[in-house]
């Protein structure tokens, strides 16, 4: 049986692997209210140097992003 991309996301969480759990969740197309955390904090990795040019810490958003994912999916 093929492993589903939930599946994967919870794998990589429980390993501790928030950066792989957020790039799954982040194409998932209905996370409700955590969406704009999750993306954000997606995009956080991907781009910590704009947040900075920003005037903002990545890593606030990537926190954010992944208490967002501990909520959305009980992780």
């Amino acid at each position: 049986m093929r492993e589903t991309k939930i599946d994967a996301l919870r794998k990589a969480a429980a390993a501790g692997d928030w950066r792989t759990a957020l790039r799954i969740a982040a194409r998932f197309p209905r996370l409700g209210e955590h969406k704009a955390a999750i993306t954000r904090a997606w995009t956080a990795y991907q781009y910590p140097t704009f947040y900075r040019q920003l005037g903002q810490c990545a890593d606030t958003h990537i926190a954010a992003g992944i208490a967002a994912l501990r909520a959305r999916y009980g992780l």
